[in-house]
């Protein structure tokens, strides 16, 4: 029980390092909370920093969620590894370290699956990239991922077998996905959610 409790406090500390805040703040004498959406994660970096720091950025939150999942092997702790993942969303989202104003949980969980559904995680990966391509919207592609992730979790429960905690997580994942993206589902409704240029 200690095992389980350290590790679900040391994956919410994982995930509260603020990836955007530090790489702002170290190389670019910015706190992206004061600029664009105020949000700590990805999207916001590229947006107010430019593709290299939006890239490191994502990365460093996508690693989060892996390390945080990975958390349990690590120390042995007999326990699902996307209990840990959770924790280290909800730390990406409201981190400790930065007044628990974070990210919206995307990179984050990606990283989760990557360690515990990899095939899972090239899928969405790719819907994410492909829906990215024609629409232009990170948010929508974000939300895109997400609801492709719980597809993916209920045709593979079909065709092979269930894994329930699996298909439990990622409806969680996903809901509090579109939950932190609704300001920009107005957003798009109302076309004035801004498009990204790089792609």
């Amino acid at each position: 029980m200690v095992q389980i409790i350290l590790v679900l406090f040391l994956a919410y500390l994982i995930g509260s390092i603020p990836s955007g805040l530090i790489i702002g703040k170290v190389f670019y004498k910015t706190d992206i909370r004061e600029h664009g959406s105020g949000n700590l994660g990805g999207t916001n970096t590229f947006r107010t920093l430019g593709v290299k720091a939006g890239l490191v950025v994502t990365l460093a939150d996508i690693l989060k969620g892996t390390l945080a999942a990975a958390l349990p092997a690590l120390l042995t702790a007999d326990m699902n590894p996307l209990l840990a993942g959770v924790f280290a969303v909800v730390g990406h989202t409201y981190p400790i370290f930065a007044g628990f104003r974070g990210g919206k949980a995307v990179a984050t969980s990606g990283g989760v699956l990557l360690f515990c559904a990899p095939f899972m995680f090239i899928t969405l990966l790719a819907a994410f990239f492909i829906s990215l391509y024609i629409t232009k919207y990170v948010s929508l592609s974000s939300i895109i991922a997400g609801v492709t992730g719980v597809l993916y979790a209920l045709i593979s429960g079909f065709i092979l077998e269930w894994d329930i905690p699996l298909l439990i997580v990622i409806l969680l994942l996903a809901s509090f996905v579109i939950y932190r993206h609704r300001a920009n589902i107005k957003r798009i409704i109302n076309k004035t959610e801004p498009k990204i240029k790089w792609l």
